[in-house]
Protein backbone atom coordinates (compact mmCIF):
# COMPACT_ATOMS: atom_id res chain seq x y z
CA UNK A 1 0.00 0.00 0.00
CA UNK A 2 1.20 3.55 -1.20
CA UNK A 3 2.25 5.72 1.64
CA UNK A 4 0.25 8.81 1.82
CA UNK A 5 2.56 10.80 3.52
CA UNK A 6 4.85 10.22 0.14
CA UNK A 7 5.81 13.71 -0.83
CA UNK A 8 4.97 13.90 -5.04
CA UNK A 9 8.37 14.65 -6.11
CA UNK A 10 9.38 11.40 -5.34
CA UNK A 11 6.51 10.15 -7.45
CA UNK A 12 7.90 11.89 -10.80
CA UNK A 13 9.16 10.32 -13.80
CA UNK A 14 13.31 10.86 -14.11
CA UNK A 15 13.29 13.92 -16.67
CA UNK A 16 14.63 13.31 -20.10
CA UNK A 17 17.82 14.81 -20.64
CA UNK A 18 18.03 16.65 -23.86
CA UNK A 19 21.04 15.69 -26.48
CA UNK A 20 22.81 18.38 -28.33
CA UNK A 21 20.67 17.91 -31.65
CA UNK A 22 17.20 18.68 -29.57
CA UNK A 23 18.30 21.71 -27.56
CA UNK A 24 20.20 22.98 -31.15
CA UNK A 25 19.12 21.30 -33.39
CA UNK A 26 16.44 22.09 -36.69
CA UNK A 27 12.71 23.02 -34.95
CA UNK A 28 10.24 20.29 -36.30
CA UNK A 29 8.15 22.90 -38.49
CA UNK A 30 9.61 26.24 -39.02
CA UNK A 31 8.63 28.63 -41.71
CA UNK A 32 11.19 31.92 -42.07
CA UNK A 33 10.04 34.83 -44.44
CA UNK A 34 11.17 38.02 -45.18
CA UNK A 35 10.67 40.89 -47.20
CA UNK A 36 14.23 42.61 -48.24
CA UNK A 37 15.87 43.79 -51.28
CA UNK A 38 13.74 46.67 -52.81
CA UNK A 39 14.18 47.51 -56.34
CA UNK A 40 12.39 50.22 -58.08
CA UNK A 41 12.81 49.78 -62.09
CA UNK A 42 12.16 52.42 -64.79
CA UNK A 43 12.60 56.23 -64.56
CA UNK A 44 10.18 59.08 -65.21
CA UNK A 45 9.49 58.64 -68.29
CA UNK A 46 8.51 55.31 -68.48
CA UNK A 47 5.91 53.44 -65.76
CA UNK A 48 8.05 53.23 -62.41
CA UNK A 49 7.59 50.39 -60.57
CA UNK A 50 9.57 48.32 -56.93
CA UNK A 51 9.50 44.87 -56.34
CA UNK A 52 10.39 43.11 -53.12
CA UNK A 53 12.34 40.16 -52.71
CA UNK A 54 10.65 36.96 -50.48
CA UNK A 55 13.32 34.79 -48.63
CA UNK A 56 11.95 31.92 -47.39
CA UNK A 57 13.70 29.25 -45.28
CA UNK A 58 11.28 26.07 -43.98
CA UNK A 59 10.97 22.69 -43.65
CA UNK A 60 7.21 22.16 -43.77
CA UNK A 61 6.37 19.41 -46.35
CA UNK A 62 3.57 21.42 -47.80
CA UNK A 63 6.55 23.37 -49.27
CA UNK A 64 8.41 22.53 -52.58
CA UNK A 65 11.69 23.79 -51.43
CA UNK A 66 13.37 24.46 -48.13
CA UNK A 67 14.77 27.76 -49.47
CA UNK A 68 13.48 29.99 -51.82
CA UNK A 69 13.87 33.87 -52.98
CA UNK A 70 11.22 35.37 -55.62
CA UNK A 71 10.36 39.17 -56.51
CA UNK A 72 7.22 40.85 -56.37
CA UNK A 73 5.56 44.11 -56.96
CA UNK A 74 3.04 45.29 -54.82
CA UNK A 75 0.06 44.90 -57.02
CA UNK A 76 0.67 41.37 -57.48
CA UNK A 77 0.68 40.71 -53.37
CA UNK A 78 -2.54 42.88 -53.96
CA UNK A 79 -3.43 39.79 -56.08
CA UNK A 80 -2.86 37.65 -53.78
CA UNK A 81 -4.43 38.71 -51.29
CA UNK A 82 -7.97 39.14 -53.14
CA UNK A 83 -7.43 35.13 -54.31
CA UNK A 84 -7.31 34.12 -50.79
CA UNK A 85 -9.86 35.70 -49.78
CA UNK A 86 -11.86 33.99 -52.40
CA UNK A 87 -10.44 30.57 -51.61
CA UNK A 88 -11.36 30.31 -47.71
CA UNK A 89 -14.02 31.98 -45.83
CA UNK A 90 -12.53 30.61 -42.77
CA UNK A 91 -9.33 32.84 -42.30
CA UNK A 92 -9.65 36.43 -42.08
CA UNK A 93 -7.16 38.05 -44.29
CA UNK A 94 -5.25 40.74 -43.11
CA UNK A 95 -5.36 44.04 -45.13
CA UNK A 96 -2.15 45.37 -47.07
CA UNK A 97 -0.07 48.73 -46.02
CA UNK A 98 -1.68 51.31 -47.45
CA UNK A 99 -1.25 52.55 -51.25
CA UNK A 100 -0.19 56.00 -51.83
CA UNK A 101 -2.86 57.99 -53.20
CA UNK A 102 -2.24 61.06 -52.33
CA UNK A 103 1.57 62.09 -54.11
CA UNK A 104 1.98 59.72 -57.01
CA UNK A 105 5.43 60.23 -56.88
CA UNK A 106 5.88 59.68 -53.19
CA UNK A 107 5.86 55.65 -53.92
CA UNK A 108 9.28 56.02 -54.64
CA UNK A 109 10.51 58.12 -51.72
CA UNK A 110 13.29 55.60 -49.85
CA UNK A 111 11.18 56.16 -46.72
CA UNK A 112 7.61 55.35 -48.31
CA UNK A 113 9.47 52.24 -49.59
CA UNK A 114 10.97 50.84 -46.57
CA UNK A 115 7.57 51.33 -44.39
CA UNK A 116 5.60 49.38 -47.45
CA UNK A 117 8.24 46.66 -46.87
CA UNK A 118 7.69 46.02 -43.76
CA UNK A 119 4.18 46.24 -43.72
CA UNK A 120 4.23 43.47 -46.37
CA UNK A 121 6.70 41.54 -44.38
CA UNK A 122 4.53 41.61 -41.83
CA UNK A 123 1.14 40.53 -44.07
CA UNK A 124 3.61 37.94 -45.15
CA UNK A 125 4.66 36.85 -42.10
CA UNK A 126 0.38 36.58 -40.40
CA UNK A 127 -1.06 35.17 -43.89
CA UNK A 128 1.80 31.94 -43.79
CA UNK A 129 1.72 31.94 -40.22
CA UNK A 130 -2.03 30.41 -40.12
CA UNK A 131 -2.07 26.92 -39.76
CA UNK A 132 -4.95 26.37 -42.22
CA UNK A 133 -3.52 28.24 -44.91
CA UNK A 134 0.34 27.35 -44.13
CA UNK A 135 -0.77 23.31 -45.03
CA UNK A 136 -3.98 24.03 -47.28
CA UNK A 137 -3.37 26.74 -49.67
CA UNK A 138 -1.57 25.87 -52.97
CA UNK A 139 -1.77 29.51 -53.80
CA UNK A 140 0.15 30.77 -50.32
CA UNK A 141 3.11 28.25 -51.42
CA UNK A 142 3.34 29.35 -54.86
CA UNK A 143 3.14 33.03 -53.98
CA UNK A 144 6.31 32.22 -51.62
CA UNK A 145 8.12 30.06 -54.18
CA UNK A 146 7.22 30.47 -57.73
CA UNK A 147 8.59 32.67 -59.91
CA UNK A 148 5.71 32.87 -61.81
CA UNK A 149 2.66 31.91 -59.39
CA UNK A 150 -0.18 32.58 -61.38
Amino acid sequence: MPNPFQSFSSVRPKQHKQTFDELYGEPENFLELEVVNPVTHGNKTTNMYTDYEIVCRTNIPAFKKKYSRVRRRFSEFDAFRKILQQETTRVVIPKLPDKSLLNYNNRFNDDFIEERRQGLERFLNIVAGHPLLQTGSPTLIRFIQDEKWR
